[in-house]
């Protein structure tokens, strides 16, 4: 009797081990359930929060091209710029070639990645070239490229608060909000160069800058840059930056040539004691506004004659009326047509900025919004998007783009 409950001992033992190894030797172990956990509901996974209903290009883009669409084209920038943000997520974080997520932004849409642009600074990554896959897009019969898709696209990021680049994003951020350029960015040069290397490259009919937040301004200003070339890029930008010193000093700057105008309309005529009749030391709102200019001539730009016609680089501007960082794009240029009619009182020359400095401009209007929501990069790719107004110029953007044209 104690032999076999010894006997019945021993068999028992047996089946536990190999239970045990059997579990310990199956791919479901607790840690390689954790592992793959993580990488199927990363929240950044493409899968888990990238555009929903966007099919990969197909054999029917021949017929009838998706990036016909200004939607889809819209939403397919959008993931190039996320890609981007990705791009440094996933160095900072040590991924590899096999657990990366920022492929995953581009790949279905039949993309590659040509370039990484570096900081050299701190070696952080802040946009990315992307160009068109035709081996990819080959395998999926698709032998040529969709009309509508660029064959490369400039991606710029914005600003990520994490130690490792936060301090070179923010020191941009300050550069922008103190003097509205961000020419002396080494970022700046980095983008420049490689959007007129693809543009030479491909032609800029077939190039795209896009970017978002920091990024758009860098886009922005990179994009105008080669427009003063006479190059002119597809143009995409999310919840561009609309806020700085600058901006403030020249509105008060034109404000304070308004009221000299007025004050001036108020006084006697030159023939009366008041004003002397000769024209040494007389003081005219022309004079004033001009000594004004030159008195800070960085905050409305140092050349502002150009012999090209620039008025074919029409950028697309993507606003949410709640951020506060963009929504002063959605400001009426009203202001420009008032001084255009005292010009015309005074015998002034007549800049008409409205029918040259011009941007596509489409804005969001959901209500009040968190600001995190409103500037977030995620709400251009919704299903439920809907963009309530679309106005072709605004205040900011004559701003912005006047310097392009000749202005005299």
């Amino acid at each position: 009797m104690a032999a076999n409950r010894v006997a019945m001992e021993e068999d028992i033992t047996e089946s536990v081990t190999l239970m045990v190894d059997s579990v310990a030797s199956s791919p479901m172990t607790p840690k390689t359930v954790v592992v793959k956990e993580d990488e199927t509901h990363h929240p950044y996974a493409f899968h888990v929060s990238g555009p929903r209903n966007v099919a990969s290009p197909n054999w029917r883009d021949l017929i009838n091209s998706s990036w016909k669409d200004p939607n889809y084209k819209r939403t397919v920038m959008a993931c190039f710029i996320q890609a981007a943000y990705l791009l440094e997520l996933d160095r900072q974080e040590n991924r590899n070639e096999q657990n990366a997520l920022a492929p995953k932004w581009w790949i279905p849409f039949k993309y590659k990645l040509s370039q990484t642009l570096i900081d050299e600074r701190d070696g952080s990554i802040f946009g990315a070239v992307l160009e068109w896959d035709r081996a990819a897009a080959m395998a999926d019969l698709v032998v040529i490229r969709p009309s509508g898709a660029p064959k490369a696209v400039l991606a710029l990021r914005g600003t990520i608060l994490k130690s490792l680049t936060m301090r070179r994003d923010i020191e941009d951020d300050l550069r922008f909000l103190a003097w509205e350029s961000l020419k002396g960015s080494v970022r700046f040069n980095v983008a420049l160069e490689a959007l007129q290397s693809v543009a030479t490259r491909y032609g800029s009919s077939n190039v795209c800058v896009v970017g978002h937040s920091l990024g758009a301004g860098f886009a922005l200003q990179v994009g105008k840059a080669l427009a003063k070339e006479g190059l002119f890029v597809d143009a995409h930008l999310f919840n561009p930056p609309s806020i700085s010193v600058a901006m403030s000093l020249r509105n008060i700057g034109e404000k304070a040539g308004v009221a000299w105008k007025r004050l001036m309309s108020m006084l006697p005529p030159k023939n009366e004691p008041l004003i002397p009749n000769s024209n040494e030391g007389q003081v005219s709102p022309g004079n004033v506004s001009s000594g004004f200019r030159n008195w800070v001539p960085s905050f409305y730009g140092s050349n502002q004659k150009s012999t090209v016609d620039l008025r074919k680089w029409v950028p697309h501007l993507y606003v949410n009326d709640s951020d506060y960082i963009c929504c002063h794009y959605t400001d009426q240029d009203g202001v420009t047509e008032k001084r255009e009619m005292n010009n015309k009182e005074n015998n002034s020359p007549v800049v008409n900025t409205n029918s040259q400095a011009a941007a596509k401009l489409f804005v969001m209007s959901k209500g009040k919004q968190k600001f995190h929501e409103a500037h977030g990069l995620e709400q251009w790719w919704s299903d439920n998007l809907e963009l309530q107004s679309a106005i072709h110029s605004s205040r900011l953007i004559s701003q912005q783009l006047k310097s392009l044209y000749s202005i005299k």
